[in-house]
């Protein structure tokens, strides 16, 4: 069943939006319905119960799918979530029709949680990871993914880092959602200026401090970061602390578990705090936005900068990036022990993702789920250029230099770490993001920072 990829020239390997890490990137606004089957299946064809047969071949039962999503049926994950329906249709399952429904990104909480008041939500729907679906997975209202996958033999269907991703930001040990997306983290580096400072590639944070002083003592800038939009300079806090504290930092101190203002989270402060202190951002840093800061290292302005495996595009693109073809590296955030952070462990995070209502789901369901588990790889890259968390037999000729090594880095990460903000309510996130700034520029010290984060913290639960 599987179809040849095509050849293409890979320009963009995510679309996500970059403040909003794992949220809603729908430009939707407007609610639609759409029937792409010319008969509905009759009355009761969700009665089928899941029977476990899940060897051999597709039984090919009736089955008609009621799918919500943020997307238009023609843009973005909406393109590839009615093709993998009409594919299944048309390649494994005559009697299987579906109907899209539209809702706009802004209205999707409510539409959801409506739905699920009410015991009527979607077979499947687009939501957001993470705290959201908490209370869906609670409530008992959707499927167990990992159950679903295993029992229909397409667990190995998804990347290793794209599941550890989603349990880490449901806080639960199997998944509850599929992906529809996959971004990883890390540095970039301008290979020339490593060059004419006698680096090498780090791979320890001990060895990343020594990089970061010769590259100062040699008149170059080591860092650009960003912090003029917020976000990339908290990345930096995180980089730290999950490699020193672990990978569930974060979601710790969110549970109660742990104290924004315990040592390991105000030392990852201290730390980016230190490199502007010492000069390691240049002039500005509070005025520097990510764009700046991106091109600053395509340029040769500044040696490091971190950003998403999304920056590819820009790589790509010879008006923006003088460096050419292989000028820009990159590498993982570097180790201090393997045992509390691994260096397969990946910076890592996702679009909108999908859920099954657990009322609706049946052997039927089952069925396409495994078929759109085995074949969703290959069909993003196909026909977007696009990794969306799941294997691919593949990749198309003539891919770019930039665009492959993004692939190879998602490929081999085997675990994810979320980004700072992840696990926040949106009122300490602002907080976070606000006063990082006022971090960088001297006006707040390490304890004050990661303070005025508890603070925030205790008075919104």
């Amino acid at each position: 069943m599987k179809r040849k990829l095509l050849s293409l020239v890979l320009a963009v390997i995510m679309t996500v939006s970059l403040l909003a890490g794992c949220g809603g990137n729908s430009t939707e606004t407007t609610e639609q319905t759409v029937t792409t089957a010319e008969e509905k299946a009759t009355e009761g064809t969700n009665a089928q119960e899941t029977t476990g047969a899940s060897d051999g071949e597709d039984p090919k039962l009736t089955k008609h799918l009621k799918i919500l999503s943020i997307w238009a049926e023609d843009v973005d994950n909406g393109v590839l979530i009615n093709e993998m329906c009409k594919r299944y249709q048309e390649e494994v399952n005559p009697n299987f029709t579906w109907e899209y429904e539209v809702v706009s990104a802004d209205n999707l909480r409510q539409k959801i949680a409506t739905l699920a008041a009410s015991d009527d939500l979607p077979d499947l729907f687009a939501y957001e990871s993470g705290k959201p679906i908490a209370d869906l997975i609670d409530a008992g209202k959707i499927k167990n993914m990992t159950e679903a996958l295993e029992e229909y033999d397409a667990m190995d269907s998804l990347n290793p880092a794209a599941v550890s991703l989603l349990q880490t930001l449901s806080g639960t040990d199997d998944i509850y959602d599929l992906p529809l997306g996959l971004n990883v983290e890390g540095f970039w580096y301008n290979k020339e200026l490593f060059e004419q400072a006698g680096c090498e590639v780090p791979t320890t944070w001990e060895e990343f401090e020594v990089v970061l002083k010769k590259l100062y003592d040699a008149g170059i800038q080591p860092l650009s970061c960003g912090a003029g939009d917020k976000w990339g300079a908290t990345r930096l806090i995180n980089a730290y602390l999950v490699r020193t504290a672990g990978s569930d930092a974060m979601s710790r101190a969110a549970n109660g578990e742990a104290m924004y203002t315990d040592e390991a989270y105000v030392t990852a402060a201290q730390k980016i705090k230190d490199w502007a202190d010492a000069g390691y951002f240049g002039q500005g840093v509070t005025t520097v936005d990510m764009t700046t800061a991106g091109s600053m290292l395509m340029t040769g302005e500044a040696a490091i900068f971190y950003n998403g495996s999304w920056f590819a595009e820009n790589l790509n693109d010879e008006t923006q990036n003088p460096a050419g073809e292989d000028g820009i590296g990159f590498f993982n955030v570097p180790v201090f022990d393997a045992a509390v952070s691994d260096e397969n462990s990946y910076s890592m995070n996702c679009g909108n993702i999908l859920c099954f209502s657990e009322k609706s789901f049946d052997e039927a369901t089952g069925w396409f789920v495994k078929y759109f588990a085995e074949y969703m790889g290959d069909l993003a890259i196909q026909i977007q250029g696009t990794v969306k968390g799941y294997t691919y037999s593949e990749t198309p000729e003539n891919v770019t230099g930039y665009t492959q090594l993004v692939l190879d880095t998602i490929n081999g990460a085997q675990s994810a770490f979320t980004w700072f903000e992840a696990t926040m309510g949106s009122e300490v996130s602002s907080t976070a993001q606000n006063n990082v700034q006022t971090l960088l520029a001297g006006e707040m010290s390490a304890e004050e920072y990661m303070q005025s984060i508890q603070e925030a913290h205790d008075l919104s639960n």
